[in-house]
């Protein structure tokens, strides 16, 4: 076994060393064909280098070949450029100095210029000095000549001036007066003849008091009562005062409140009529007749509604109106007259091709404020506008009640409508009256607003104060200056008084000369 067993480890030791000899010698082999195959690639790699070698100085060369190109037409370019901008500065060289020599041709001319110029200056001055010392001597001589110094004649012909451009002022007035009266006239007096034409009304003058007549003397004394009693009572009850005078079968009843005055006329009528007159029944009677007297208030103004063909109005203004029926105005009764105002301007308006309805609705309620101005404070005017205000009456209808007395401008149509027919209602003839103090203080006035002026000699209100005529001093006031001092006269009229209608302003300039024969 041991013998195998060596035998066995022989066999290994010999494989073992025949495999060592084996791996020798292949490991020789294999060396020398990596030797062999190193060489051969150190041979391509030395081939690829001399390759890359040849193909980068080929590159290199190029390059170089290239960037000379580059360099040459670049250098090209560089020098045509610079050859360009080469002649452009010699141009530009050219130019100025060109420039350079007109500018010194110019300087040389502008100094020339200059020299002959201060010479004119200089013979300009010497003219002038020329001119002012012959100025002076002729001013010399027109001074000893006219006898007038300069000053003097500068006032003589600013004077003149005056006058002439005075003269045109008149003229150019008359002128535009007169072709504004030409144009406006014509159509004013159509519309307003029209309008009077179609329009006819009663005159009207009643008094401020009225007259109860008596069956008998007698009854004046059952009137006055035991110890005047009854007296004292109508007077305390009906707000009036009675005027029992020797005036046979009369009884005056006065009142500045015309709705009073016509309650106690017709208590008095009724307690003649009934016979029985005690406290007891004139209060009973007085009753009677203020409801009586209301109704009849109300129906007035509901028909002259009707008359004037206006609707909408509210209650309280419908008792205004027919109240009007018992107030007058310079004697003309203030309800025909606005019922007159009414119908004028409804018909100018109609022929102007306006709002008629308002034209009318505005004229019958122009003077509601007369229904009120015994009752309250403040003008007719004020109260109406207040009171047509308060029942809700437009804005054109209130402004054509403030406007119609001229207290403010006429902004509207209907106001200048209601303005002109109030002048027409009350400027007519016998339309209304006044008192004989009061038309005396009127015309007094007019001769003093006349006589107020510079020029005028003497003045005299005549037609009944619708005309002044003024006589002018002819050395002071001379053709052309009456038309503006007829203008000035009529102007301060206008702003001083208060009148119906229109007044003439009529001035007369006379010449005389006289001389005796001897």
């Amino acid at each position: 076994m041991e013998k195998w067993l060596i035998v066995l480890i022989a066999a290994v030791v010999a494989l073992a060393a025949g495999i060592a000899i084996g791996f020798i010698i292949g490991g020789l082999h294999r060396k020398k064909v990596a030797e062999a195959a190193i060489g051969s690639a150190e041979q391509e790699a030395n081939k690829i280098i001399s390759d890359a070698i040849a193909a980068a100085e080929a590159k290199k060369k190029e390059a170089i070949l290239e960037a000379k190109d580059e360099i040459h037409k670049q250098r090209t370019e560089t020098e045509k450029e610079l050859r360009e901008r080469r002649n452009e500065v010699q141009r530009m060289e050219r130019r100025i100095n060109q420039k350079e020599e007109a500018l010194d041709k110019k300087s040389d001319n502008l100094e020339k210029k200059d020299e002959i110029l201060n010479e004119k200056i200089k013979a300009a001055e010497a003219r002038l000095e020329e001119v002012e010392s012959i100025k002076k001597s002729e001013f010399e001589m027109l001074e000893r000549i006219s006898g007038l110094t300069k000053e003097q004649a500068k006032e003589y012909i600013i004077n003149s001036l005056d006058e002439e451009l005075t003269h045109e002022k008149a003229v150019k007035i008359q002128e535009i007066e007169q072709r504004t009266k030409d144009e406006a006239d014509q159509l004013a007096r159509e519309v307003i003849s029209t309008a009077i034409q179609r329009c006819a009304a009663d005159h009207v003058a009643e008094a401020t008091v009225s007259v109860v007549a008596l069956p008998n003397d007698e009854m004046k004394g059952r009137i006055i009562g035991r110890e005047g009693r009854n007296v004292r009572t109508l007077e305390m009850i009906t707000g009036v005062d009675l005027i029992i005078d020797d005036t046979p079968e009369a009884i005056t009843v006065s009142s500045f409140d015309p709705v009073r005055r016509e309650i106690a006329r017709i208590t008095l009528e009724k307690l003649i009529a009934d016979g029985r007159i005690h406290p007891a029944r004139i209060e009973e009677m007085y009753e009677k007749s203020k409801r009586e007297v209301e109704t009849t208030i109300k129906q007035t103004g509901e028909r002259a509604l009707i008359d004037a063909g206006v609707n909408n109005v509210h209650p309280e203004i419908v008792k205004l109106i027919g109240k009007l029926r018992y107030r007058t105005s310079y004697g003309q009764n203030v309800l025909n007259h606005s019922l007159e105002v009414s119908s004028i301007a409804g018909l100018m308006a109609s022929e102007l091709g306006t709002d008629v309805r308002t034209a009318k609705r505005a004229g019958l309620l122009h003077d509601i404020g007369k229904a009120l101005d015994h009752e309250m404070e403040g003008s007719h005017v004020d109260l109406g506008v207040e009171f047509a205000r308060r029942y809700k009456e437009n804005e054109n209808i209130l402004h054509a009640i403030k406007a119609h007395h001229g207290e403010i401008e006429a902004k509207t149509i209907t106001a200048v409508l209601v303005q002109a027919a109030d002048a027409i209602s009350a400027a007519r003839p016998g339309a209304r009256r006044e008192d004989v103090q009061n038309y005396i203080k009127r015309l007094e006035k007019l001769e003093e607003i006349a006589n107020s002026f510079d020029g005028v000699d003497r003045s005299f209100a005549i037609q009944a104060g619708r005309e002044v005529r003024i006589m002018v001093k002819p050395e002071v006031v001379d053709d052309e200056k009456m038309v503006l001092l007829a203008r000035d006269v009529a102007k301060k009229i206008e702003d001083s008084m208060e009148y119906p209608g229109q007044i003439k302003v009529n001035l007369i300039r006379e010449s005389r000369t006289i001389d005796y024969a001897k």
